[in-house]
């Protein structure tokens, strides 16, 4: 009796004080194990989505109006500008690949996001140089016929700083947003699956004032005030990520994460003439009290091969052999993590494709419709991408606030729908969007052709809402859906590298954009008529935008057979035997 008492009485101060104290591998701005109740979760992440807000309304400010800077101030043609745009893009959203492997291997991410932010800072302020210093401005007179060489260096100069700094801040600032919250407590969990869909509604926050008050101040006052906004902006949500240091949950860097990856490779492959065991619970394992990073997997069934870096090949000995030789559990299904997120990553390449004409052709034909709300008042033509921000916003407080509790409850899955099947919803809205696309340019083309001197400056720019609201609407469930998958399946110890990874889609996207309409180009030119000629009248974009369409839906349908093939990570709770089943048969995320 006395012994159950004191198993009652230590049960009890043990879940007092996981409750008091965060035992999940963070420490505290002082390096101590964090308090629970002073600090992370929302009081720590609201600062973070601060900074990631003046980011994006940075970005967008400059990447939206990019095309029309490129074609109107350096006198790019069309296409070049559209290439140019789609290079920084593409440079901006693969150097996270990089600077996610940077935080969680060597500097941390908080340690990350401050230097990379400076980065980002010091570009602002060079891009600010190249319009107010004499000998930087494009030109001495007005009006600028050519730019000055001196110009254009340092303009691609400052924006591909701020790709530099872009590639450390944006993988390393959302994850360490997501560190905040504890993945082993119940109420910490529900609030992280509600993290990513607030962090993309301060995104979209961000985007809509740099598309409607940053642009308008590019078109209607001056370049170089409007980067003096940013500037002043980002330096002063840089002061406030640095103010709230003492309430963010810190997780410390754990070397390379690429080096326990080989070590199961190599240990795989010298032990393949080893026969399969019987019972897979004789593969090795360390014990939960021995784990110092990160959480324990369970063993899957797939990739069978890679098991075989887990036998242990003399008795006894399993403690002695140095990690070249065996690896355990835990090594092993990481390395099946990383493996199993390669199919999906290339079956979401053909969205970042979808996704680099928003900024490019989308923008260049709002320029040439009718922006005219008033007699007084021109929309400025990177404005309307603020109807994606709009749609998004609604799709995000769609999804938390009416789909989630309503599939909680049909399905009993505590995310309400797996990741997967939100980012396939999401794909489904983008082939729609490029068939609206289609139609619209099909019409805008016909009314040039009936009135070639007038052109399509009497047709509305309001005519491309539906394109933006609908990518919008579904960029709520694919993007933040990306988001949340590259974060959460990959293994704990590359969350920074997860995020980039969700940004390399959008990056390397844009380069098979840039492909592809130099194929497009090459191929159409010799048959007669390019699709893509010196301006939008003399193209053929309509096209374009129904082969993006076709190619997407049958993308679908690959990713669909992906999809439902899938195993999502599958975490142990207290003990090896102690794994999930229900959940990983539904398709829902364990992590």
């Amino acid at each position: 009796m006395d012994e159950r008492r004191g198993s009652t009485k230590s049960s009890k101060e043990a879940a007092e004080n996981q409750e008091k104290w965060v035992y999940d591998s963070s420490v505290d701005h002082k390096g101590n194990v964090p308090l629970r109740a002073s600090t992370g979760v929302w009081k720590a992440s609201l600062f973070i989505v601060a900074i990631e807000f003046s980011e994006r309304l940075s970005y967008f400010g400059i990447a939206t109006s990019l095309i029309i800077y490129l074609t109107k101030v350096i006198h790019e043609d069309l296409k070049s500008a559209a290439k140019s745009v789609n290079y920084w893009s593409g440079v901006t959203t693969l150097i996270p690949l990089f600077g996610g492997f940077i935080a969680d291997a060597y500097l941390g991410r908080f340690s990350t996001v401050l230097v990379s932010s400076i980065i980002y800072l010091l570009g602002l302020i060079l891009l600010t140089m190249s319009w107010f210093v004499p000998s930087l401005k494009p030109c001495g007179t007005q009006p600028c016929l050519e730019p000055r060489k001196i110009h254009e260096v340092v303009f691609f100069l400052a924006i591909y700083m701020i790709s530099i700094g872009t590639g450390g801040h944006k993988p390393s600032l959302e994850s360490f947003g997501a560190d905040q919250f504890d993945d082993d407590h119940s109420e910490e969990r529900k609030q992280k699956m509600s993290y990513f869909n607030w962090w993309n509604f301060g995104l979209c926050c961000g985007l809509l004032l740099g598309v409607t008050l940053v642009v308008y101040v590019q078109d209607h006052v001056s370049w170089g005030i409007a980067d003096i906004v940013l500037t002043a902006v980002m330096a002063t949500s840089l002061v406030i990520f640095i103010v709230g240091r003492p309430y963010y949950r810190y997780q410390r860097p754990t070397g390379s994460p690429l080096t326990p990856m080989l070590q199961v490779l190599v240990a795989a492959i010298s032990k393949r003439k080893l026969p399969y065991p019987s019972d897979t619970a004789q593969l090795y394992e360390i014990s939960q009290s021995e784990k110092v990073h990160g959480r324990l997997l369970c063993h899957t069934n797939k990739l069978k091969f890679l098991d075989k870096a887990a036998i242990v090949s003399r008795e006894g000995s399993a403690e002695k052999q140095n990690p070249w030789t065996l690896a355990t559990v835990t090594k092993v299904e990481e390395m099946k993590l990383v493996l199993n997120i390669i199919p999906i990553w290339l079956a979401t390449l053909p969205f970042g494709i979808c996704v680099a004409q928003a900024s490019t052709f989308f923008i260049k034909q709002g320029v040439a419709m009718n922006r005219s709300i008033s007699n007084s008042f021109e929309l400025p033509p990177a404005s309307i991408y603020s109807l994606a921000a709009i749609g998004m916003i609604i799709s995000v407080t769609f999804y938390e606030k009416i789909l989630v509790p309503v599939m909680r409850r049909t399905t009993g899955n505590e995310r309400g729908i797996n990741i997967l099947q939100r980012i396939g919803i999401g794909m489904l809205f983008l082939i729609g969007t490029m068939v609206a696309a289609a139609l619209v340019e099909k019409k805008r083309l016909g009314i040039v052709e009936k009135d070639p001197l007038k052109g399509s400056h009497s047709m509305s720019v309001f005519w491309l809402a539906p394109q933006y609201v609908i990518i919008g609407f579904g960029d709520g469930f694919t993007l933040v859906g990306l988001q949340e998958y590259f974060y959460d399946q990959v293994p704990d110890s590359m969350r920074s590298l997860g995020i980039a990874f969700y940004l390399s889609v959008i990056g390397a996207g844009n380069f098979l954009s840039s492909l592809l309409i130099t194929a497009i180009d090459h191929i159409t030119e010799k048959r007669g008529k390019s699709w893509f000629g010196k301006d939008l009248n003399s193209s053929r974009l309509d096209k374009f935008y129904w082969l993006l369409a076709c190619m997407t839906a049958a993308n679908w349908c690959v990713y669909v057979f992906l999809a439902r093939r899938y195993s999502y990570k599958n975490v142990q709770k207290v003990a090896v035997a102690d794994c999930y089943d229900g959940e990983v048969e539904n398709g829902g995320s364990l992590a």
